[in-house]
């Protein structure tokens, strides 16, 4: 992964795998902090109150806040290979959890980590891995005259419109990758001939309007 991308899952998903009877369910999100992973490893648990196994691997801060647990199965056959998948695929603010149900054979160390890694690459799979580069957030009040147009530039320049605010002016906040965000500023600048108020409030990267950390 190059300094100016970030790669992670575009959405949550969700994979599944049998072998010899046992069950494996992993799911798999992207997330903002640690503290979302292990909120999102706690969901999966109460869903499954009743698996015999919860697997995890995170990764959050391009690696800095990492953590995988075996969850009683072999020290090494599932946490781990769990994380290899994350790892693999370059994913940073990401969590994986598989739930197994046992089916009454055992699977061995390599068994194991087939399924684990299996599913949790299903999960993967399904969820979408996606490159993000690094982008300015930007704020634009204008009048009701030209919100149109504004809308409309903004629109065309490839920005993604977070929210849109209605009242004595229109406010749109938005983001833009970054090496287009002065051009597209002075464009909106000539375009409403100075009226419009643009701030740039900050840059990074940015998920489904939140900041991702790094």
């Amino acid at each position: 992964m190059s300094d100016g991308d970030y790669i992670t899952l575009g959405k949550e998903g969700e994979g599944r795998l049998t072998d010899r009877r046992s069950e494996f369910i992993a799911y798999a999100s992207p997330v903002y902090t640690e503290e979302d992973a292990i909120a999102f490893v706690g969901s999966v648990r109460a869903r499954h109150r009743d698996a015999r196994h919860c697997v995890f691997a995170y990764s959050v801060r391009r690696g800095a806040q990492k953590r995988y647990s075996d969850d009683g199965e072999p020290q090494g056959s599932a946490g781990r290979p769990v994380l290899d998948v994350i790892e693999k695929n370059g994913l940073d603010g990401a969590v994986i959890a598989v739930v197994r149900y046992f089916g009454g054979i055992l699977l061995g160390t390599g068994g194991l980590v087939r399924a684990y890694s299996g599913a949790a690459s299903a999960a993967v799979s399904d969820a979408g891995v996606v490159s993000l580069c690094r982008s300015s957030r930007i704020r634009v009040r204008a009048g009701y005259n030209d919100s149109a147009r504004v809308q409309r530039r903004v629109t065309d320049s490839g920005a993604v419109i977070e929210s849109g605010e209605y009242g004595a002016d229109v406010t749109l906040t938005f983001t833009v990758p970054s090496d287009k965000a002065d051009s597209l500023c002075d464009a909106l600048t000539d375009l409403c001939a100075g009226r419009a108020e643009i701030t740039v409030l900050g840059e990074g990267y940015f998920l489904n309007g939140k900041e991702l950390p790094v």
